[in-house]
C-alpha cells in the first residue's frame, strides 16, 4: 500500500473504530459489524468518510435518518454494496494494522525525512478522526476524547507525541478519556487535525423518508 493510501485507509478505520456499528440496517443490505457499514451522529464526520472512501474507490450509501421529539437530531448511516464489501474490508483493515505499526512499531529517532512525514500524517489523521467521531470531552483547561477502543487510545496517545504534545490517558466507566491540556497544546492538536478542502464524492445521499422519520421519532427501527 503506497503512502498516500494508507493514510486514507488508516483514517477511514480509526473513523470506523470511533463508533459502534448500525444499529439497524435495511433486511436487505443487512451489515456485518465493522466489516461494510457505520453510523454517525455528526454530518461532517460521515461526509469525511464519504471523501475517504471515495479516494479509495469504494462506493458508499449514505442514509440520514431523523428522530426525536423535543430535540431532532439526525443520525448518517453509511455502507457499501455487497459487490465492494471485500475490498471495502480488505483494504481498511490492511490501512489500520499498516498504520498502528509504523505509529507504534518503535521510536522516530533514525527515521527517514519521508517516512517522519508519514508518521505526522497517521497522527494528524488519528487526531482528526477522534475529533471528528468519538465523544468530545471539552473543559476550560482540557481537550479530551471518550473512546471505547483501547487500542486507538494507545494511538492517539502515541499521535500526540509525534505532533509534540503531551496527552494523558485516563480510564473511566466502559470507556477511555484521551486529553490534552488546553492553550498551546490543544490549539497545535487542532492545527494539526484539520480537515483539507473537501473533493466531491460521488455516492449518493438518501433523504430521510416519511417511514424513517415516523419510526426514528417512535423510538424503533425504520426497516
Amino acid at each position: 500500500m503506497d503512502w498516500l493510501t494508507l493514510g486514507d485507509a488508516f483514517e477511514a478505520a480509526c473513523l470506523l473504530r470511533c463508533t459502534p456499528p448500525p444499529a439497524t440496517a435495511r433486511s436487505s443490505t443487512a451489515l456485518p459489524a465493522y466489516a461494510s457499514g457505520v453510523e454517525f451522529n455528526r454530518e461532517d464526520a460521515a461526509q469525511r468518510m464519504r471523501q475517504l472512501l471515495a479516494r479509495l474507490d469504494i462506493p458508499v450509501t449514505h442514509e440520514v435518518i431523523v428522530g426525536g421529539l423535543r430535540r431532532r437530531y439526525e443520525l448518517h448511516r453509511l455502507w457499501v454494496p455487497q459487490e465492494h464489501r471485500s475490498a471495502y474490508t480488505r483494504v481498511v483493515d490492511a490501512g489500520w494494522w499498516q498504520g498502528r505499526r509504523e505509529l507504534l512499531g518503535g521510536p522516530l529517532p533514525g527515521a527517514s525525512p519521508a517516512r517522519r512525514r508519514l508518521a505526522t500524517r497517521l497522527s494528524a489523521a488519528a487526531w482528526r478522526s477522534a475529533l471528528l467521531a468519538a465523544g468530545r470531552h471539552v473543559r476550560r483547561h482540557i481537550l479530551g476524547v471518550r473512546l471505547t477502543d483501547r487500542e486507538l487510545a494507545a494511538v492517539l496517545i502515541r499521535s500526540a507525541a509525534v505532533l509534540d504534545v503531551p496527552a494523558r490517558l485516563r480510564p473511566g466507566t466502559g470507556c477511555f478519556l484521551v486529553s490534552v491540556d488546553d492553550g498551546p497544546d490543544r490549539a497545535r492538536i487542532l492545527s494539526s487535525a484539520a480537515l483539507e478542502p473537501a473533493r466531491t464524492a460521488t455516492a449518493p445521499v438518501t433523504p430521510p423518508t416519511n417511514r424513517a422519520v415516523a419510526a426514528a421519532t417512535a423510538g424503533r427501527p425504520p426497516y
